[in-house]
């Protein structure tokens, strides 16, 4: 039997979703059929990038204007988004934390990067879990990264609260399993995207290296031997967000091109 993602009738919320990787999963998902919702800060590319959202399905495309790093104005902003909306697939995604080691960053740095990263997906998955379990279908996909297995050097507060994000994440998936709700966090590996641009400037920068020897060093340790694409991120969220996977749930599934060593 030929295998299509078949996503009509559907209705997505994706976060930091007009660059990058979250921008990869709104388009993948629109291509499959589904009604997507963008939330992102600048509302000029919300526009432009629901311009890019497919349309042959008939389906209606909205967006929110929120900041992630202000949880109160996103609080208040994705609230008042669900009095009127409900959603089939949440996809919990948002920018990273900024880089830096343990004896760079305060306790308050921590607070924030908690706010930006565990806060927001509790919140919004708390938020759509109920029209969930009323309907008894549900899609949680969280975006994380591959630190939550193995660290990396001057990523101190990804590390640390992405671990938190994906224990909690599979708390969940137990409790919502019998709604026929699904709880899947995909471990990011590096991927040729802004954030990686940034963290190859950094690093280049530290050690005194040009921005091209840096990433030549990056790509050296993933077996692959390169970064990977945005849209093959994409292709693994909407089979996640799909009824092939029905039977998958609670899991940490990486996308590294190998990267990760331990099992």
């Amino acid at each position: 039997m030929e295998m299509k993602i078949n996503l009509e009738g559907k209705k997505a919320l994706v976060g930091a979703s007009t660059q990058g990787l979250g921008k990869a999963i709104a388009l993948q998902l629109a291509s499959c059929g589904a009604s997507v919702t963008l939330m992102a800060r600048n509302e000029e590319k919300l526009k432009a990038t629901i311009a890019e959202l497919d349309t042959n399905f008939n389906q209606k495309h909205h967006y929110i204007v929120v900041d992630f790093y202000d949880f109160n104005d996103f609080e208040l902003k994705t609230s008042a988004y669900f009095k009127q909306h409900t959603v089939d697939i949440l996809v919990n995604n948002t920018n990273g934390p900024e880089a830096g080691g343990v004896f760079e960053k305060k306790t308050n740095d921590y607070q924030k990067a908690f706010d930006l990263l565990f806060k927001t997906t509790c919140h919004l998955t708390l938020l759509a879990v109920e029209n969930m379990k009323k309907n008894k279908y549900g899609r949680i996909i969280n975006t994380a990264s591959l630190t939550v297995k193995e660290p990396l050097p001057n990523l101190v507060l990804s590390n640390t609260i992405r671990a938190a994000v994906a224990i909690w994440a599979k708390t969940l998936a137990k409790d919502v399993a019998p709604f026929s709700i699904t709880v899947n966090t995909i471990l990011t590996g590096l991927f040729d995207t802004e954030r990686i641009q940034q963290l190859n400037k950094i690093q280049a920068s530290a050690k005194g290296i040009s921005l091209e020897e840096n990433l030549k060093l990056m790509t050296q340790e993933i077996p692959a031997g390169r970064l990977g694409k945005s849209d093959e991120f994409g292709y693994l969220v909407a089979f996640l967000a799909s009824n092939y996977s029905s039977y998958i749930t609670g899991t940490n599934i990486s996308i590294d091109g190998g990267f990760i060593k331990s099992l």
